[in-house]
Parts: structure tokens; sequence; C-alpha cells
């Protein structure tokens, strides 16, 4: 299974071709061409919080056989002792298909490449408890380069199944237990809407939540944070705060992603445009500037292949002035970056250690 992985969330490869080389060489016209489902949206039945009762329904879960958000780099090593947090992982889009507008949840290469994503992502949490990462039928990765209807059908039906799992994710846990939200890019957009439909409305909930990590997905400050039902982090250790980040090298180039932004409205019925957006610097748990060396470890393969490592003091960060995560010069962490110096693959990676460090810190806090 280790050997599978290990190429810093190599199963990003699919997501660069299909994004970054695809883009660079063809445009955006030919790769919606290639991925935009050419059939209408279909409808299906929703899945109950029941079916999640069964471990075929989980890509990791604490009796999950070979879970692969237990796997760590060399030097580290999960928790092995019961309690802590629950943690809820959405994964990111890992369906490329242009068959459907979801995927079904037994197509086995989108749930291989999930899997990979929970080892380069969810693996960071693995030192603060138990992390629940649901199969859901997932929106393809088309479904970002249109502005079609059918696109946001199927986002809202992808958001049922988080929903359910999640549901049923309560249910399985102890009424007292931490709970720690966290996911990336399609799984922080529907993080964003759990917020707003779940925890926001629910008190005995919002006091549970250590965390709510939405990454890779923009969240303004000034048209969606209050709908969200946690503030912020403001400080290193504040429990019940949101962190968010999107990260860019410089010179950044983030026309494509402000501009989608700016033509959206918030969860208030407000435009976005020119609003800022939340950052979260992941060094520092807090917006703000950190060097390099502050950097307690960013995910890296070795030559091999074969085995992943964490190399402190290579990536620093600060938050600009619209809300975007840069992080200086371009590192060398993969061939994988995304027009304009577009870091999303590796949102996570580039913070590995400090987002690990992050959590057990928000545990420990009071």
């Amino acid at each position: 299974m280790v050997r599978k992985f290990l190429y810093v969330i190599a199963a990003l490869v699919v997501l660069a071709i299909a994004g970054a080389f695809a883009y660079r060489f063809y445009g955006v016209e030919l790769m919606r061409m290639a991925m935009v489902p050419g059939e209408r949206f279909q409808t299906a039945a929703p899945f109950s919080p029941a079916a999640y009762r069964e471990q075929k329904m989980w890509l990791a879960r604490p009796d999950l056989p070979g879970n692969p958000a237990l796997w760590t780099p060399t030097g580290y090593t999960p928790r092995t002792t019961p309690g802590g947090a629950a943690v809820f992982f959405i994964h990111p889009t890992s369906y490329l298909s242009r068959a459907h507008w979801n995927a079904p949840v037994t197509d086995a290469e989108a749930n291989a490449r999930a899997a990979l994503f929970l080892r380069g992502q969810a693996s960071a949490f693995n030192a603060v408890g138990e992390i629940w990462a649901p199969r859901y039928r997932q929106a393809t990765f088309g479904a970002f380069l249109t502005t079609e209807a059918d696109a946001d059908r199927a986002l809202a039906f992808a958001y049922r199944d988080v929903a359910a799992a999640f549901d049923a994710f309560l249910t399985a846990i102890p009424r007292d237990r931490p709970v720690i939200l966290a996911g990336h890019s399609q799984g922080a957009l529907h993080l964003t809407r759990l917020l707003r439909e779940r925890v926001a409305t629910d008190p005995a909930l919002k006091r549970r939540i250590v965390a709510a990590y939405v990454v890779g997905w923009p969240v303004s400050t000034a048209t969606d944070l209050a709908a969200l039902g946690l503030p912020a982090c403001t400080a290193p250790a504040q429990r019940g705060c949101i962190l968010s980040w999107q990260s860019f090298a410089e010179p950044a180039d983030p026309k494509l992603v402000l501009d989608t932004y700016d033509a959206t409205t918030g969860f208030d019925g407000k435009p976005r445009r020119g609003t800022p957006m939340l950052c979260t610097n992941p060094i520092l748990g807090t917006p703000g500037t950190a060097p390099a060396s502050a950097n307690r470890g960013t995910l890296l393969p070795n030559e091999g292949m074969t085995q992943a490592r964490i190399a402190p003091g290579l990536v620093p960060a600060r938050c600009g002035e619209r809300g975007l995560l840069l992080i200086g010069s371009p590192p060398e962490v993969g061939p994988y970056t995304l027009p304009g110096n577009n870091y999303h693959v590796y949102d996570y990676s580039l913070f590995w250690g400090d987002v690990r460090a992050d959590a057990a810190r928000r545990m420990a806090a009071q």
C-alpha cells in the first residue's frame, strides 16, 4: 500500500495532467470538451445515514482494515490509543471521467485516487484521533469547468451523500467526543455547506468542534464567514474556529481563481466581488507571515518514489492582501502546479508538519 502512494500525493498527477498540462497546451475550451459530461444530469435515490453503517461506504474509519488515513512518513506514527478527536475528512475530486456527472461509489479508479489523497492529506490528523472519510458520489472534475446548471445539480447531489455520512458519523462516535472537520477542494466546498447546515444550527455540536480546516476553497470574510457558525482562527491555540488557505508561489497570477470568485454570490446573498478571502497561515495557525525556517515539514518523495519524507524549513508563507497564501519562489515539490503558480495540488503537503502540529495544539487547548 505504502509503495503505491509515495510520490507526494502522486495521485495528484491525474489532476495535474487534467488541470495543468491540458490547460497549458490545449486551452480551457478543449479541456471542457474533454472533461465536461455530455449526458444530462441523472438523479438517483439518496443514501440514508443507515447506509453509512457499513464499512464499504467508507474510505477510512477506525475499524477499517488497511485504513489509508493511518499512513505516516518515516519518523511519525499515528495515534494508537483510544480517544482523542473524531476527524471527519471530505476528500477532494478523484473522479475524472466525463461518463457521468457524479461518480459511482464503486468506481475503483476514483476510489484508489481518493485513498491516495487520504494518505497525503488526512494523514496529517492521525496523531490526534480517529479519521472517518466517506465514499460519496462526488461531482466529476468537469463540473468545475462549466457554468451549466447540471454542474450545480451534481455538486448538490454529492453533498447529500456527505451529509448522510456525517449524520452516521455523529451517531457512531461518543456524544462527548471532540470533532475536527477537514476537507480539500471539492471536499472543502461541501464542508462549507456542512458548517452552515449542521454546525451553525446545532449549539451542542458547535461546542464540540476543535477546528474546521476549509482548505483549497475560497471563503469570503465579508459574505460567507458569518454563515458558517464558527469564527476565523486568530490565535494558534484557539478552539472552535476555521482555518482556510489557497497556496500560490510568486509571482502569483490568481486571475482564474479571482475572476470566478468575483463573479459569485456569497452565503449572505451579496456579491463576493472585491471581498477578501479568509487566509490562515498554517505555519502560524493565524494570519500573518512566517519564514521557511518555521515550517515544520513539507511532505516530499525520495528519488526512488517508494517512501515519502518530511523536509522542514523548506517553504515560507504569508497571507497576501486579497487573502491568498503566498509561498515565495516556486518550491520544488513536484511538477504538478496549476496555471498562475497555483499550488492548489499541494495545499496540505506543503505544510503537512504544520497541520499536524496545529491540530495537536488546538486539541490540547482548553
